[in-house]
């Protein structure tokens, strides 16, 4: 069994978060500038096994799809290209930043760190991860 990597996908940057080998759990893993998310999966990839991504779906209240829907489109083309043998899931992401935020908020870390953006997106990849685990486990 393989690793399970997510990917908050942003215009700037993205979160990544992984599971364990037995896909129990999502941890928090790194921040990628979204110009390199490749450079970075062909590195990850060559000492990790990895079975499947799952990249953020962004929807608003209404279910309408964000406008970074289009860029994100474009990212699961090209991965699918270049990575065809690890399978793309979609995930909800509604609320993953509001609730990262708040998470980080409680966790006692400093003003600087909590309005970190690039610790916003990385656990805003393992909230991600971590319901796509729970909701395959029904």
């Amino acid at each position: 069994m393989g690793k399970i990597m997510a990917v908050d996908y942003g215009k700037k940057r993205c979160g990544i978060a992984v599971t364990d080998e037995m896909q129990i759990i999502a941890s928090g893993l790194d921040t990628v500038e979204t110009q390199n998310i490749f450079q970075f999966c062909n590195r990850y990839f060559a000492e990790n096994r990895v079975e499947a991504i799952v990249v953020g779906l962004p929807t608003d209240l209404k279910g309408n799809l964000s406008e970074i829907e289009t860029e994100i489109s474009g990212f699961i083309e090209k991965f699918k290209n270049q990575f065809p043998e690890i399978e793309v899931h979609r995930f909800d992401e509604r609320f993953t930043s509001k609730m990262a935020s708040f998470y980080i908020s409680q966790s006692g870390k400093t003003k600087k760190k909590r309005e970190e953006k690039g610790l916003i997106d990385k656990v805003s990849a393992t909230l991600i991860l971590q319901n796509f685990l729970e909701q395959k486990q029904k």
